[in-house]
């Protein structure tokens, strides 16, 4: 039997950790076990070529909230191309209400709820004519009778699962997923950690030794998938004086982190790290403390605040932070102020997320409580609540955009915390006024080049009456940020957009 295990990735840098686990977990009962993936900005027909022509008895996909509507579409086609493949659906997107997805999806054969490595090893077999579908946990399937649901699916012993990448090689030009723990030790409403409450970790030798394959390989970053890396901060004490320790020069090390449970010991520790060596994303989400209470997230925000400022006070690490718009009892003028508290803070990358009401969680379940309004397909991106209005979300997209190009693209340094100053409203306000001036003049209708970012930025200085010294600081930017050729280029033509 000839079986593929493919996804759709969201960038060509991506790659995909499940299809490597679930090809460890079935590689010895599977004599014909492939593994290909594609992203969602490849061609419908290039995707579909390659799963018709290769003559599969059964398709595998790895549904996300990214990929769902795409990859849907395909196993559709798939089904008309080929009627005898048997298709099978798996990852978070399909996992929860099972049911119903197979009844709303036809030409779905099998789905797996839940963690798939035990499941799709049963799976294989079963397929292969060794067992039982009906014995396989988390699955679900159809029968003469309708759909049938295999036993309950228990949390998998995580350390018994091998190592992903023992046989499939690091490329150089890919983001390197690795994950040491699974589950998260708190309960964010909003996230699909909080309907599994199983925490299970690696041994730390373990993690040491497959750290080290990293290193050897020379990958250019590893992303840590742990939900909350530094929830035991000796045990990450313990991994970052280790990657300090073998340190290649090359390999960046990313994690998502909880800003309010680093140590003294630990920044103490991290400020001798080579620059560029990790890098950390801490998702604040809110400053409102009944917000906060009510997805319950309990941080201290000014803990929060406070670690998060010393972290990047050390210079010499990547720091990313978070926050959500669309949370319980945060109206646009509190995150206005949750905005210009995480934007004072001077992060490397500040992005400004939109709440997704996903399917499961605690948040969708009590969305009526909240009156929320959200999409009704992927990626279930709230419209509004009765705290705040669609417009005004629309709004907190406009200085989305601004934010990104202006801030977190870099080549602003001067002339942006300049700006901001001299108009002395704040971060927020600020954003809020570049934005309507961008989009009132329809410059969100074409992309721009870097230079043409710079004449807008003079075009609102010149509005907002911010003076020489402003042109002055942008010019210095621009020369800072383009090359000598392009600054040369810039000068002939002049400040004016066109």
């Amino acid at each position: 039997m000839r079986i593929l295990l493919t996804t759709l990735n969201s960038k060509y840098v991506h790659s995909s950790l499940a299809l490597k686990y679930l090809y460890m977990a079935a590689q010895n009962c599977c004599q014909e076990l492939e593994v290909k993936e594609f992203t969602i900005n490849n061609s419908r027909d290039y995707i579909f070529n390659e799963l018709v022509s290769g003559h599969y008895d059964a398709v595998c996909f790895s549904c996300y909230i990214w990929n769902i509507r795409q990859t849907a579409e395909l196993a559709s086609d798939l089904k008309k191309a080929a009627p005898r493949c048997r298709i099978l659906f798996g990852g978070p997107e399909v996992s929860y209400d099972a049911e119903a997805f197979l009844e709303e999806h036809p030409y779905v054969d099998f789905l797996i709820a839940g963690e798939g490595e035990t499941a799709f090893e049963k799976w294989c077999r079963a397929f292969n004519g060794d067992g039982s579908y009906s014995q396989v946990p988390g699955l679900f399937f159809r029968d003469a009778a309708g759909i049938f649901a295999g036993p309950a699916q228990e949390a998998a012993a995580f350390a018994s699962i091998p190592f992903p990448y023992s046989s499939f090689p690091c490329k150089a030009d890919k983001v390197i997923y690795y994950e040491s723990a699974r589950g998260c030790p708190f309960s964010c409403s909003y996230c699909m950690s909080s309907i599994d409450r199983s925490l299970r970790e690696l041994p730390v030798e373990r993690v040491k030794e497959e750290l080290s394959f990293f290193l050897k390989q020379e990958v250019k970053q590893v992303k840590f998938l742990d939900r909350t890396f530094n929830w035991q901060p000796d045990r990450s004490r313990e991994l970052f004086a280790y990657l300090m320790k073998h340190d290649n020069g090359i390999t960046n090390f990313h994690f998502e982190i909880c800003a309010d449970l680093l140590d003294e010991a630990c920044l103490e520790l991290l400020k001798d790290a080579r620059k560029g060596l990790f890098q950390f994303e801490i998702g604040i989400q809110s400053v409102n403390r009944q917000t906060l209470q009510a997805v319950n997230r309990r941080s201290d925000s000014k803990a929060v605040l406070q670690k998060t400022k010393m972290l990047i006070d050390l210079g010499n690490i990547h720091v990313h932070v978070d926050l959500i718009a669309g949370l319980p009892f945060e109206d646009y003028a509190s995150f206005g102020r949750s905005f210009d508290a995480v934007y004072q803070l001077g992060a490397d990358h500040f992005q400004l997320g939109f709440l997704k009401l996903l399917k499961g969680t605690p948040i969708w379940q009590d969305a009526a409580s909240f009156s929320y309004v959200w999409m009704d397909r992927p990626p279930w991106q709230v419209i509004s609540n009765r705290f705040i209005c669609a417009e005004e979300l629309c709004r907190l997209q406009r200085i989305e955009e601004i934010l990104d190009l202006y801030y977190n693209r870099g080549g602003f340094s001067r002339s942006l915390p300049w700006a901001i100053r001299q108009m002395n409203e704040g971060p927020f306000v600020f954003y809020e006024n570049f934005s309507e001036y961008y989009y009132d003049r329809g410059f969100q209708h074409r992309s721009h080049k870097k230079e043409d970012l710079y004449r807008i930025f003079y075009a609102f200085g010149q509005e907002k009456n911010l003076g020489q010294v402003f042109t002055e600081l942008l010019l210095q930017d621009l020369e800072q940020t383009m090359n000598f050729d392009a600054v040369k280029k810039f000068k002939r033509k002049g400040w004016n957009i066109r």
